[in-house]
């Protein structure tokens, strides 16, 4: 059969040509249905898409599918192993002997935020400090032959250039003299200027610039904790900058940088270094100084900062270059599916900590155990809980709770002992160290505010003596978070690292991986590496699964503190980092209570209960012989005021503020005033008369109780003395009975140290003045009260009517129905049963010899600069009616 041609001219064969038409209907039929099914297969595809892409990024499903976004560390230093500093390298001469190591800042108003953001550094690194608004009279600069500070820093330097010529020369004379450097902040302004020189130096400005790429002069003297030698590639933060050109040879660059190729692209400015801060030798002036062309924006400024303060106070403000490091993995087995760890993640963390131990001497990651949750994974994730206890002995451990309960939920020690030995059974049954002696409470609970529970559950079941919280004074600020040591239990600050529970992936890390990178790259992780000497860093396993973040944050941050630090990192267990630490700081060891209520963080971590509103309002302070007892019975009387418990050692008086009973803690203290069941008391008060005079009283009570009043009774400090005296000779004591007042009160200081605490207890409350201004700085002038001795003694109504208005109390109680005058006893007591009265017992309002007029005499004499002071110091806080006492002691002294 012939083929015919198609159009194309091809052939086609008859028979399949007639073939092809006879078919023609059932094959469009059958195209038509394909070409619906396609569409519908396309439609079907574009739902299943959406809907696919909607569920992995809301579902817990979404950890199981993997991402090329995991970050890699990338960090590499030019000079990473390139030469160190000298050890000595500490910047000491014998300067540094004539000056105290503390610093003086002229800010230019007490709200100005370069001078908070020096303020804020220097408490950081815990240096001593002084704040003064420029402009005003000069402080006080010497103490005998001795400088009281080491280094003068200007927040604004064209304030010390303006300052008038007595105090600026006054200051320079100082500087020179005691060899003090001076560390100046060129502020930005408005106004640009170009090569304008420094009033009365060859030194020439030009400001308000856009630069980049930053770098150091290896060669400076002055550069310590810094290392030279890297690029800080990129646009520096500002366009205000200045920059410096000397016409002298005093003057040496400290860091460079170029302008900014967009501004300048003129290829001979873009190669030109500029000196953006600035030493000068003294050798124009004999002053050496330290200038700096912007602030703290610039995070390398602050290491330079701190190395300026080295270098200029001859050593006396150097920081150690020497830290260490503790990385925590908290919750090691508690995690939902689909968050924990595989194999591969705990190879990756093995990995990791092989790298990082070569840069940190014994860095092992410490994990914190949970054995309840133990194989509650997926079955890939079980197969990661078996290779962590397949490498037990590579990591250092710690115990976490059985069921990771929160500690100040139990209220029964018994259940809370038995958790713990579950998690004890559990670790042996695996093979994990049980004997670190280290452990960290579920979200901090329990260790402060400190559940006594807790304390005593560790030392039980763990032998625990060394703990951390980020809760300590309070979370926030850091800089401020601090150590304390509670029932021979040490309790270290704990840092965050900006990874927390929910931080899996860097694509949802808050800012993304540049905010991360901001904060390994000079911000504020690198920073709190920098500032603390001892460092527990909290995360959790969640961190270490998924893009492994905490991997990639550590193992960052460290090299980033190669390349540009001397620092000397090293790592340890917990209880050799708590022994260094309180080593450092053993000011630190005693706490300080806080108020629990003053901190939503605290309340939710406090024992339930607790409340409060069961803490006292007022305190009575004393002091002692005063009659404070005698006001805290006028006080019971009134129907809306209730004080504490009695104690079975110290009576009425609890005696925490000042006495080894605050190291208790808090739960004791609160034991004494349970939760009133009589609404109509809403007045709680306490007294303890030794409060009055003890150092740390004030702190202790303020950190507690912020806005209590205080209530004081003032008498003669002589007669107090005397008092005080004849009180312990009718209790016994061997020395009151062996020596006379007269010779006790002026027993010199080579006395045998018995009369010499006699003595002391004798006379030191009665310097009033002293023991209120201390109260003072912590207290406002509203808030104490001082009731007259001798007021309260000869007419108590009117001295309690006054204490009344005082206190706001309502209603008003009518002491005048309640107190009678006892011929018998020559005081006010209680009135019972309508006629007879109740008075305090026999140890009170005993009848004493007079005192000696030699001794009175001397008393007056004694007390005359602090009679002197008290008087100043009530009409300072606005008391006008001075109490006749007072008076008659100064008359008498002056006649």
């Amino acid at each position: 059969m012939r083929a015919k041609n198609n159009m194309d001219g091809s052939s086609l064969p008859l028979l399949d040509r007639h073939h092809y038409s006879f078919n023609k209907p059932c094959w469009t039929f059958r195209t038509i249905n394909v070409r619906r099914c396609l569409f519908a297969l396309f439609i079907l595809s574009i739902i299943s898409i959406l809907y696919f892409t909607h569920y992995i990024i809301t579902a817990p499903i979404s950890s199981l599918i993997h991402r090329n976004t995991r970050p890699e560390p990338s960090i590499r230093c030019s000079v990473v192993n390139g030469p160190r500093i000298p050890q000595d390298h500490d910047h000491k001469t014998e300067a540094r002997l004539r000056i105290d190591p503390k610093v003086l800042v002229f800010v230019e108003t007490a709200y100005s935020k370069l001078g908070k953001d020096i303020a804020e550094l220097l408490v950081h690194n815990r240096i001593k400090y002084k704040v003064e608004v420029a402009g005003k009279s000069l402080p006080v600069l010497t103490n005998l032959d001795k400088g009281r500070y080491g280094v003068i820093v200007f927040e604004n330097f064209n304030k010390y250039l303006q300052m008038d010529k007595w105090n600026r020369e006054l200051l320079d004379k100082y500087c020179k003299e005691y060899m003090v450097g001076i560390i100046g902040f060129v502020n930005p302004s408005e106004e640009t200027l170009v090569g304008a020189q420094l009033k009365g130096f060859p030194l020439f400005i030009h400001t308000n610039l856009r630069l980049k790429d930053a770098a150091l002069n290896a060669a400076s003297p002055i550069l310590r904790l810094t290392r030279a030698g890297e690029t800080a590639w990129g646009s520096l933060p500002g366009d205000d900058w200045t920059i410096f050109q000397a016409n002298h040879s005093t003057y040496e660059p400290l860091e460079w940088a170029h302008r900014n190729t967009d501004d300048y692209p003129a290829e001979e400015y873009i190669k030109t270094p500029l000196a953006t801060v600035i030493q000068d030798h003294g050798l124009y002036d004999n002053i050496q100084r330290v200038i700096f062309g912007s602030g703290f924006r610039f995070w390398l400024h602050k290491l330079l900062f701190l190395d300026s303060l080295s270098y200029l106070s001859h050593g006396q403000l150097s920081i150690s270059l020497n830290r260490m490091l503790l990385v925590d993995v908290d919750d090691i087995f508690v995690g939902e599916k689909g968050t924990r760890l595989k194999r591969e993640d705990v190879k990756a963390l093995l990995a990791t900590q092989t790298r990082i131990s070569k840069m940190v001497p014994g860095f092992k990651f410490n994990l914190g155990f949970s054995g309840k949750y133990f194989h509650h994974g997926s079955y890939e994730e079980n197969l990661g809980d078996d290779l962590i206890l397949d490498n037990v002995d590579k990591f250092m451990w710690f115990s976490h709770m059985w069921n990771h309960q929160q500690p100040h939920l139990y209220d029964n020690l018994t259940q809370l002992q038995a958790d713990m030995l579950l998690n004890k059974q559990f670790a042996k049954e695996k093979g994990i160290p049980t004997d670190s002696g280290y452990s960290v409470s579920p979200h901090h609970s329990g260790v402060y505010p400190a559940h006594e529970l807790l304390y005593t559950a560790w030392k039980k079941i763990w032998n625990i003596r060394v703990t951390s919280t980020e809760e300590y004074p309070h979370l926030r600020p850091a800089r401020l978070r601090r150590g304390f040591v509670h029932r021979n239990i040490m309790v270290l600050p704990r840092q965050t690292c900006g990874l927390f529970t929910h931080t899996m992936f860097i694509e949802r890390y808050p800012g993304g991986r540049e905010k991360l990178d901001e904060a390994i790259q000079g911000g504020e992780l690198f920073q709190i590496i920098v500032y603390n000497p001892i460092n527990i860093f909290m995360t959790h396993m969640s961190n270490y699964g998924n893009d492994r973040l905490a991997l990639y944050t550590f193992e960052s941050v460290i090299k980033f503190l190669q390349c540009w630090t001397n620092i000397r990192l090293s790592s340890a267990p917990p209880l050799q980092l708590a022994e260094t630490y309180f080593k450092l700081h053993p000011e630190e060891a005693d706490p300080v209570w806080g108020n629990p209520c003053g901190d939503i963080r605290h309340k939710k971590i406090w024992s339930r209960n607790k409340s409060c509103e069961s803490l006292p309002s007022f305190l009575v302070i004393g002091p002692q012989k005063t009659g404070t007892t005698a006001l805290y019975t006028f006080l019971s009387l009134h129907p809306s005021i209730a004080s504490n418990l009695p104690s079975p050692d110290t009576f009425e008086e609890i005696q925490f503020f000042n006495a080894n009973n605050y190291y208790k803690g808090l739960d004791w203290y609160m034991n004494f005033f349970p939760t009133q069941t009589n609404s109509s008391t809403r007045y709680m008060f306490e007294k303890s008369a030794t409060y009055f005079d003890g150092d740390l009283v004030p702190k202790r009570v303020h950190a507690l109780l912020p806005h209590a009043r205080l209530v004081t009774i003032l008498i003669s400090p002589a007669k107090r003395a005397y008092s005080w005296y004849q009180h312990t000779r009718a209790h016994g004591d061997p020395i009151a009975n062996n020596y006379s007042f007269h010779s006790l009160i002026t027993a010199n200081d080579t006395a045998p140290k018995p009369v010499r605490d006699l003595r002391n207890r004798c006379l030191n409350p009665g310097k009033y003045s002293t023991h209120l201004d201390r109260w003072l700085q912590y207290f406002l002038p509203q808030q104490l009260h001082l009731i007259d001795g001798d007021l309260l003694k000869s007419n108590p109504v009117e001295a309690m009517n006054e204490l009344q208005r005082f206190l706001k109390i309502t209603p008003v109680f009518d002491f005048s129905k309640h107190l009678r005058y006892d011929s018998k006893k020559g005081f006010f007591c209680q009135v019972v049963n309508g006629d007879r009265t109740k008075c305090l017992g026999k140890s009170k309002g005993r009848q004493y010899p007079s005192m000696e007029e030699r001794s009175l005499k001397f008393l007056q004499r004694y007390y005359l600069s602090h009679n002197t002071a008290l008087v100043k110091l009530l009409k300072r806080i606005g008391i006008r009616n001075v109490p006749q006492w007072l008076k008659d002691d100064l008359t008498n002294t002056t006649t």
